[in-house]
């Protein structure tokens, strides 16, 4: 392939501004708070199932204790109702005999279930707390995580805007270029990435950094100025520069 050493050199432009591209993509997918982020959305993720799990196990707990309340109070309201009968005096002996022995009995009855009535009372207020708690996990992981979302976006935000800023001048450049020789960069660009496109730099190529053999060396030296060489270790495009330029 032929192209003008001139653009051959502009081809170095192209590569460069690329090359910068593609750190900055780089960069965008690298940012430290990135696994910062990470942590801190599995930590709050963790931290709200353990919420949801404690606020399940509360609800069951305080459904637990309104039956438990409910048969306390079913036993009062028998025991007001008997203590009433009993006051009137209405009925036999016999009658008001029995009443008195239910009495007894719901006395009995009623210390059982407010004994289970305080043990449940204890449970809950034990199943409120570890809730309460792991609600002040969850909304502090919470705020870290939205905290770490404004520095991602803040930080991606500045990486668009130089990705933008250097990307600005691509299409120009790349239009003065031979067609063919574009062509060929961005082919190779396609298959590889990276840098596809390198100065001779010395006896050297600038991109692999290989040392070239005295043939290869003797076989550029003859090519025409023109000419569009490769490396042969790389197969890079290899651009003469002129030595000072």
């Amino acid at each position: 392939m032929k192209a003008d050493p001139f653009h051959q050199a502009r081809l170095l432009d192209l590569q460069r501004l690329d090359t910068r591209l593609d750190q900055i993509a780089h960069a965008r997918t690298r940012l430290p708070v990135l696994a910062d982020l990470e942590k801190a959305t599995a930590a709050h993720a963790s931290a709200h199932d353990d919420l949801v799990r404690a606020q399940t196990a509360l609800g069951d707990l305080e459904r637990e204790q309104a039956r438990a309340d409910a048969d306390v109070q079913l036993v009062r309201d028998r025991a007001e109702r008997d203590r009433s009968r009993l006051a009137a005096g209405t009925g036999t002996a016999k009658d008001l005999q029995a009443i008195q022995h239910e009495l007894d009995s719901l006395a009995r009855r009623q210390s059982e279930l407010e004994d289970v009535e305080i043990e449940v009372m204890e449970r809950v207020e034990a199943a409120r707390d570890r809730a309460d708690r792991l609600r002040a996990v969850a909304d502090e992981l919470a705020a870290k995580v939205s905290e770490l979302t404004q520095v991602r976006d803040a930080e991606i935000a500045r990486l668009d805007a130089e990705l933008e800023e250097v990307a600005a001048p691509r299409e120009e450049l790349r239009a003065g270029i031979d067609d063919g020789l574009v062509g060929l960069y961005e082919s190779l660009r396609s298959r590889t990435g990276g840098v596809v496109a390198a100065p001779l730099e010395g006896r050297s190529c600038g991109g692999c950094r290989i040392q070239l053999n005295p043939v290869d060396l003797r076989r550029i030296a003859d090519a025409p100025s023109n000419e569009v060489l490769r490396c042969d270790e790389c197969d890079r495009i290899l651009v003469r520069v002129p030595e000072g330029a």
